[in-house]
């Protein structure tokens, strides 16, 4: 299993950004994919996942509205797409996958088996 964000830097407050996620090494129908997040001093924070057979997403509430995860199959890719960030968005945002026999919905990191190996986010004028 590999999985590889990219798409991360320095954005103003009130910017966009958008993180990438390639996957590979698994069957994608098998798992979900989440976006974590975690900020120096703070546990790791589960933001999104999207269903990868289907496309169901889920959000936290500190995201909604504001962050879409969304999939491309033929790429194996997920997105992030980061709008209207904050300062207190700026962390190493991570990928990670569970199997859909697991409560990927709930966004608890215990619940996900591989991760990548993350990309800064910095919100900052």
């Amino acid at each position: 299993v590999q999985l590889v964000e990219s798409g991360g830097g320095l954005v103003q407050p009130g910017g966009s950004l958008r993180l990438s996620c390639a996957a590979s090494g698994f069957t994608l129908d098998d798992y979900a994919i989440g976006w974590f997040r975690q900020a120096p001093g703070k546990e790791r924070e589960g933001i999104s996942s999207i269903v990868m057979s289907n496309g169901n997403t889920y959000y936290a509430n500190s995201v909604r509205g504001r962050f879409t995860t969304s999939r491309d199959l033929a790429k194996k890719t997920v997105y992030l797409q980061m709008n209207s960030l904050e300062r207190e968005d700026t962390a190493v945002y991570y990928c990670a996958i569970c199997p859909l026999g697991k409560d990927y919905y709930r966004l608890r990191p215990d619940e996900f088996d591989y991760w990548g190996q993350g990309a800064q986010v910095t919100v900052s004028s």
